[in-house]
């Protein structure tokens, strides 16, 4: 097919390359961060291996004492193991969705950034391409992390299946689609981080300085009325309280919302709807934010 450079009409106006179709461009750059991916093993091992370990030594570490304390919040039927998974989840998607502008940096270094614009490929697809393999991404490590959950609570407890994951198989989609909102909502930040600083070890810096406080401070690991006041007045504005609760809901099939009181709706419902509404409004803050910087770099770029 016939293709033409990216760059400016006469008029001044941005004139986008002709290549092989939005939906094809898109399926190329899918592969391409995919394989990408793939060969990176500080991604595998910082956003699935590390969130992991880490589900395995809080469970052991923290079960017995917390049991005590769930016993009281949820009339002693949930295991430990079951409260700790949602916050796993999230802990996974944070990792994998924190690095996500390491590549995008990579691609500056290496000069792959500048033959990219020059290409025929369309920018949006390109840009696409590189969500939907976080995305992909994350659905894996999320499906993983509740698998072994479940492995955890049987060797545990021997409880089953309907006590762990009490929505069933609608409850899997259900704990994927929070996952991958509230993931979307820390890519648009690591490529913020990456345009600003054009720097990989900037990028990864801050993405592990902002993984273990974030889920400290949230309703992550203990119910929140159990901690400290301060913790509990800022995790109103943390997303990773809002990720956990409505990812536990699903699991628990019940009302579990931490930070305010809704009543609009009815059981689960209470917690997903407002926890989805916010994370869905960090997502749009954000991803304008990176839009808009990714935008200015490639015209920068062009020029």
């Amino acid at each position: 097919m016939s293709s033409e450079p990216t760059g400016k009409t006469a008029t001044g106006e941005e004139r986008t390359a002709s290549g092989n179709g939005f939906g094809i461009d898109t399926w190329i750059s899918l592969k391409r961060w995919l394989v990408k991916t793939s060969r990176s093993p500080f991604v595998t091992f910082s956003s699935l291996v590390q969130p992991i370990i880490f589900f395995v030594l809080i469970a052991a570490v923290l079960g017995a004492v917390a049991d005590g304390v769930l016993a009281e919040a949820y009339s002693g039927d949930v295991h430990y193991v079951t409260f700790l998974t949602p916050a796993i989840v999230i802990q996974s998607a944070l990792a994998a969705a924190a690095v996500s502008g390491i590549g995008l940096v990579k691609d500056m270094e290496t000069g792959m950034f500048d033959t990219i614009l020059v290409s025929p490929i369309d920018r949006r697809a390109m840009l696409l391409g590189k969500v939907l393999s976080e995305v992909c991404r994350v659905v894996v490590q999320t499906l993983i992390i509740v698998v072994l959950g479940y492995l955890m609570l049987r060797y545990a407890a021997g409880d089953s299946s309907s006590v762990y994951l009490r929505t069933g198989v609608s409850g899997i989609v259900g704990i994927a689609a929070v996952a991958v909102l509230f993931s979307l909502i820390f890519m648009a930040f690591s490529n913020v981080v990456a345009l600003v600083t054009r720097d990989e070890e900037a990028t990864i810096l801050i993405a592990n300085l902002l993984t273990f406080p974030l889920l400290f401070i949230s309703s992550a690991f203990l119910p929140l009325d159990v901690l400290p006041g301060w913790i509990q007045r800022v995790a109103v504005v943390n997303p990773v309280t809002y990720g956990v609760d409505g990812i536990r809901a699903v699991m628990l099939d019940a009302d579990v919302m931490t930070v305010f009181d809704v009543t609009a709706f009815t059981g689960l419902w209470n917690t997903v709807v407002p926890a989805v509404a916010v994370l869905a409004l960090f997502t749009i803050v954000l991803g304008t934010v990176a839009t808009h910087l990714l935008t200015s770099a490639w015209k920068a770029e062009v020029q």
